[in-house]
């Protein structure tokens, strides 16, 4: 089967981006990541990808007149990789419809909690607030509603009485990676499908 074409989006420190490069160099994910895009100056993600041998393109949102013009930088620069899938890992932007009509059901994005509960930012500061039990996260379809295209995979971590979001934040990080790579390799190897809102193959 080739190889998929991957291209990731970070603005941090770029620890799903870690996890879904580990993954292609051993052959869990079939695929290549051929580009790795920032809109940080300095992000950590960038030393980690020019350590994997891997082109960073910079998009400094403050050196754009407008949102449509970053992202259209960002449309052209990853235009030569002809990506078959993006991975947002940590990407601290929203994605316009018109981007993400160019990439339909090739974005896939991670987020710390159980949607369609808790959507946006501190989503583990808003389980924490609300009380409840369990709180986990959730690799999906990226459209253009924020955290609510069709789910791939969730998973869950109890919350304790005496949590914090920071200390819901790193048991929920230990879920994360894995369920992740595991998405991404059940996309690459074709074996998702999407009917409606609902991901068929998840069980492959």
């Amino acid at each position: 089967m080739t190889k998929k074409r991957m291209v990731i989006f970070a603005s941090g420190r770029g620890s799903n981006a870690e996890a879904l490069h580990e993954a292609v160099e051993n052959g869990t994910i079939n695929a290549e990541i051929k580009a790795l895009v920032t809109d940080i100056p300095g992000a950590a993600c960038i030393d980690k990808a020019k350590s994997w041998g891997v082109p960073v393109i910079v998009a400094d949102r403050k050196s754009f007149d407008s949102k449509q013009a970053f992202e259209q930088y960002i449309l052209d620069a990853i235009a030569p990789y002809a990506a078959d899938v993006i991975c947002l890992a940590g990407f601290m932007r929203l994605l316009s419809s018109d981007f993400i009509s160019h990439y339909e059901h090739k974005i896939i994005n991670i987020h710390p909690a159980l949607l369609p509960s808790f959507r946006g930012l501190h989503a583990q500061g808003q389980a924490v607030a609300a009380g409840v039990k369990i709180a986990g996260c959730t690799v999906h379809f990226v459209v253009p509603d924020m955290d609510a295209g069709p789910i791939i995979l969730q998973s869950a971590v109890p919350v304790l009485e005496d949590d914090t979001e920071d200390t819901l934040a790193a048991r929920i990080l230990t879920k994360e990676h894995p369920t992740y790579v595991r998405a991404v390799q059940l996309f690459c190897d074709d074996k998702l499908t999407i009917d409606g809102n609902v991901v068929r193959g998840t069980q492959g």
